[in-house]
């Protein structure tokens, strides 16, 4: 860790640690191709999907980097967080592993596939509002009550220091990449990526993907100051969340651009991967996909990194279902 204006910033060295300490109970997951979207796109895409991760996201990497660096005296009171869905049930599979309670507060709006997710590992549910007020209220509460290590879904520094295993393994797999890009809402995911390709491939651009119902970062990166919308509606339930300053440290350092994609956008792109690549991906994974085919003069030619961070989907209410 560095200390950058009174914050705890992982160095790559906490990366390459995280990624020795998590192997055991995570994936190195597969990176599959298209041909059908090299065309669309005029690019080279390359696939890293998190969606058959353990947990079913990229998120169980930097929740288990935070639950197995614990102490055991730590350990002994659990862990607690607050979450839409995928760190919830990544933070209750890595708890489950070392056999400690966690504790989770989730919006009463989340996916029920991703509640029952939580509870099949062992996760405590306590609902509340669809809103950043509303979870960080509740979740103080739980926490006095509980005494849980707090794990927070991206402004942590065990956790982006996990997530950016996944970018290492990225480079691992494909040579030659021109660039990265990954969703964004809260940002731990793109300040792993931005982590690890500042230390190990510093020419590589990276770029974040947001909805437009949902652009928080987007007009964040613009002002060059943290802009946060408290509730805002997308079919994207994991990316509603603002950056913290963590995740700004990296973002404003290191994203080449946000992009954004519409509703619509968002929800043909998911279709298309479904039917093309055969492969089960939740909206917000969908929305890099969004952004390429939406901007090809940006990518055209180039060798692209596309995280697929996660495929946790109700199967009873895809986007494209007649209500």
């Amino acid at each position: 860790m560095k200390d950058i204006a009174g914050l705890d910033i992982p160095t790559y060295d906490d990366v390459v640690a995280a990624h020795e300490r998590i192997r055991p109970y995570i994936h190195n997951t597969p990176v599959l191709t298209s041909t059908t979207f090299d065309e669309m796109s005029g690019a080279s895409l390359f696939f890293k999907c998190e969606n058959f991760q353990k947990a079913g996201a990229f998120k169980v990497r930097g929740a288990c980097n935070a639950v197995f660096g614990l102490s055991d005296e730590q350990a002994a009171r659990g862990v607690a967080t607050h979450s839409s869905g995928n760190h919830a049930l990544s933070l209750s599979y890595a708890a489950g592993r070392r056999g400690i309670p966690c504790h989770v507060v989730m919006p009463g709006t989340a996916p029920e596939a991703k509640k029952a997710a939580v509870r099949g590992y062992g996760g405590q549910i306590t609902e509340c509002e669809a809103s950043t007020t509303s979870r960080e209220a509740v979740f103080a509460e739980v926490q006095e009550a509980t005494g849980a290590d707090f794990v927070h879904p991206y402004n942590d520094p065990r956790v982006i220091a996990g997530q950016g295993t996944c970018s290492r393994e990225l480079m691992e797999q494909v040579e030659g990449l021109d660039a990265v890009i990954a969703p964004i809402g809260g940002g731990g995911m793109v300040s792993g990526t931005c982590l690890t390709l500042s230390e190990i491939a510093p020419h590589v651009e990276i770029y974040a993907a947001e909805p437009e119902q949902a652009d928080d970062a987007f007009r964040s990166f613009r002002a060059g100051h943290i802009i946060a919308d408290d509730a805002p509606q997308t079919v994207a339930d994991g990316l509603k969340v603002p950056l913290k300053e963590r995740t700004w440290h990296f973002v404003s350092s290191y994203v080449t651009d946000i992009l954004t994609a519409s509703e619509d956008e968002i929800v043909d792109a998911m279709k298309l991967t479904w039917a093309r690549m055969k492969i089960v991906m939740e909206p917000s994974c969908a929305v890099p996909l969004a952004v390429i085919l939406k901007n090809p003069d940006v990518f055209r030619g180039k060798r692209v990194g596309v995280i697929v961070t996660g495929g946790n989907v109700d199967l009873d209410k895809l986007p494209w279902m007649k209500s």
